[in-house]
């Protein structure tokens, strides 16, 4: 387990992921979480499923938003978060329960504490946004 931050390799694993969880998604189109999903959404290659359960049964951008990571139907490749630092811990937690392989941290959503933490449990991304390398696959 590890904190990846070389684009390269970054690179690799979205090229090799098939499933992303959003975690935090925002029915707001200037929020990031939005127009990032919207992005890869677009690329259509991966399976996207939304966790919010604020938003919990409401579609956004056409696909239904979850109540948490344990609903998502499949196995998760990806835990992309946008939630703020503070929230990390829960999300890492639920992302461990479930055997995600990822989590992948927005610009934003960093906490170096649970990264130590939790970084020989899981693999945690960081220092790059998914929308970005999700559009130059």
């Amino acid at each position: 387990m590890a904190v990846i931050e070389d684009l390269e390799t970054i690179m690799a694993i979205l090229k090799e992921a098939k499933t992303i969880a959003v975690v935090g998604i925002s029915p707001k189109p200037e929020r990031a979480s939005y127009y990032v999903s919207e992005w890869t959404l677009q690329r259509g290659l991966h399976r996207v499923y939304f966790v919010n359960p604020v938003y919990a049964g409401r579609k956004i951008l056409g696909l239904e938003v979850l109540p948490s990571l344990e609903s998502v139907p499949e196995p998760i490749d990806i835990v992309d978060v946008f939630r703020r630092p503070d929230a990390l811990e829960e999300v890492v937690k639920d992302a461990l329960k479930v055997g995600a392989k990822y989590v992948w941290l927005q610009p934003g959503t960093e906490n170096e504490e649970v990264i130590q933490k939790y970084k020989d449990r899981i693999d945690f991304i960081k220092t790059a946004c998914l929308g970005v390398v999700v559009k130059s696959l």
